[in-house]
């Protein structure tokens, strides 16, 4: 009898040791609650004081933190004048399209005295990201950090930090962001360059009247520290670094990498990265500085470095700062020198065999002026207006949101021809898009490209000498890609190599300035999804297109109904 009892138990007792194991992993996501009141704050920076708009009152925003898997539900109120939309950037918004946020694309913008809840799942996904108005140049004083944790259970790739900490690297300007767009518009001219440069919202002793809007990390001897940077610039790529400390960056949009060990960094505006610092020099008070890179010809830009503290535990208040040392603003090797080091931590699965191929020229357009007040209208080069495209057409932004127009089959609202290659084909470095050697002229349209389900695409971004030739940094929402290749000059199939092995993972990618970048990647999110220039003033401009993803052949592939509360135009 004993004998038949007590296998009888041990089967039962593992059952139910099963079960419970499987409702841990089951009901372990959490979900994380937020409020975002949009509102008008008074600041002080640069000697003068101005009203910003800010989340809860705070600038930078309010952290969201969470761990994989865990759902975050964030009710939006907007008491400004302005419409808002919130962008959850780098999340990819898995069968959630609804919530990513970019106004008129998938949603219609929240307008004063509204709001919104965004509920969406970081589904398999971990590290940093931030979110960001996603309306006009709301997002200069609108954003902050989303953190994404690994499972309890899961450790880092790497020893764990003593400390983390994270930084965001901003733009601000003493006009208002949102009049400044407009006057921008108006002109048909470039805009001007920021006031300063921001670390966490402080510019830092190199301004005027900041001595004391300084932040300041405080660290102790021989500890290894995380830190999350983010580049929540509008306008402007930048370098960062720390006086005497080496850097090795482990992450990149929320992507684990090999370890690679520089003495200084370069993010994009939407990248994020996370470096381990370890603080193994004589106690003092080292500087962090950020500065930019500036890669186009002839552009106004902002050339004083923000400067933060790396203070070690015991310095004297007192004690001189070392400074740190940035390179050059247009210095290119020392970018291509991080982005060669860049590879994902194994080996990847990346998609072999193609099912569409595009390749999307990217640039600076000069229209001709039309209007009768030309020296308002067209202070663009050669008295015309400057505009910027991908492909040759200039996105147009639509008053409807495009995703419920999709959804709903209403038509007239957009087309779905944009073209996989260029009209033309010409020396895209050095040339025009179009037959005469200086018409740069951009065609305009709302149009998109339909991919279905599961479609293993590759695109190869060629930069363009039109106007002038600059490092752009494109992103995808709902995606992230494969990097498989990069170079300068005009791509050529016949001499590119592509590195099929451990490309890095990314959401946004520096097309190198006069030359290209290939990526690769699985179109398997359905909805509609924003393709563009994280410059600010580019995607005003129109370098922008968008890629609809059909549905699948199951209800986990397909887009699920609008929800209820969805913002109205």
């Amino acid at each position: 009898m004993t004998n038949i009892v007590v296998p009888v138990l041990f089967r039962l007792c593992f059952f139910l040791f099963i079960i419970q194991v499987l409702n841990i992993a089951r009901f372990s996501a959490a979900t994380k609650f937020y409020q975002f009141k949009v509102q008008t704050t008074r600041l002080t920076r640069l000697c003068q004081t101005k009203e910003i708009v800010t989340i809860n009152g705070k600038f930078p925003g309010p952290a969201i933190s969470a761990q994989e898997d865990d759902r975050i539900v964030v009710n939006v109120i907007n008491m400004t004048p302005y419409n808002t939309t919130i962008h959850w950037h780098g999340i990819k918004q898995k069968l959630s399209c609804w919530y990513d946020g970019p106004s008129y694309i998938t949603q219609c913008p929240i307008q004063s005295g509204q709001s919104f809840t965004y509920n969406f799942t970081v589904a398999q996904q971990k590290g940093t990201f931030f979110w960001h108005a996603h309306f006009s140049w709301l997002r200069a004083t609108v954003y902050g950090p989303l953190i994404v944790y690994p499972k309890a259970s899961v450790p880092y790739p790497f020893n764990k930090p003593f400390n983390e900490h994270t930084i965001l690297l901003g733009e601000y300007w003493l006009k208002n962001v949102v009049e400044l767009e407009q006057q921008v518009l108006e002109s048909g001219g470039p805009p001007p360059p920021a006031d300063a440069f921001t670390i966490n919202g402080q510019p830092g002793p190199n301004y005027n009247c900041s001595s004391k809007d300084v932040y300041e990390i405080e660290i102790v001897p021989r500890k290894t520290y995380l830190l999350r940077l983010i580049n929540a610039g509008i306008n402007m790529e930048s370098f960062f670094t720390i006086a005497n400390h080496l850097l090795t960056i482990v992450e990149v949009d929320g992507e684990y990498t090999k370890p690679f060990t520089t003495e200084r960094v370069m993010l994009v505006p939407g990248q994020t990265m996370n470096v381990l610092v370890t603080a193994d020099q004589a106690i003092g008070r080292y500087s962090i500085a950020m500065g930019p890179y500036e890669s186009a010809k002839n552009v106004k830009f902002q050339n004083t470095s923000a400067i933060a503290y790396f203070q070690y535990f015991g310095a004297l208040p007192n004690s001189v700062t070392l400074p740190a040392k940035l390179p050059i603003f247009n210095d290119n090797i020392a970018v291509k020198t991080v982005m060669d080091g860049l590879r994902s931590l194994n080996a990847v699965n990346v998609p072999k065999d193609i099912d569409a191929q595009l390749f999307i020229t990217i640039g600076i357009n000069v229209n001709k002026c039309n209007s009768e007040n030309p020296d308002n209208k067209c202070q663009g080069p050669r008295k015309g207006r400057l505009a910027a495209s991908m492909n040759n057409i200039s996105f147009v932004e639509p008053k409807v949101s495009i995703l419920e127009a999709y959804y709903k089959q209403l038509e007239g609202y957009f087309t779905l021809d944009f073209p996989t290659t260029p009209e033309k084909s010409y020396d895209y470095v050095n040339g025009a898009p179009n037959d005469i050697a200086n018409d740069t002229q951009a065609a305009n349209g709302t149009r998109a490209i339909v991919f279905e389900y599961g479609s293993r695409i590759q695109i190869i971004f060629q930069n363009t000498g039109t106007l002038t030739t600059e490092n752009h940094p494109i992103h995808l929402h709902g995606h992230s890609f494969y990097v498989i290749g990069y170079g300068t000059g005009n791509y050529d199939q016949l001499t590119a190599r592509f590195n099929m092995e451990d490309p890095p993972y990314l959401n946004t990618i520096g097309v190198p300035v006069g030359g290209w970048a290939a990526i690769r990647f699985v179109a398997n999110n359905p909805g509609l999804w924003l393709l563009h220039c994280h410059f600010d003033i580019h995607q005003t401009w129109g370098m922008s297109t968008m890629f609809i993803v059909k549905n699948g052949k199951t209800v986990i592939e397909s887009l699920p109904r609008p929800p209820a509360d969805l913002p109205k135009c």
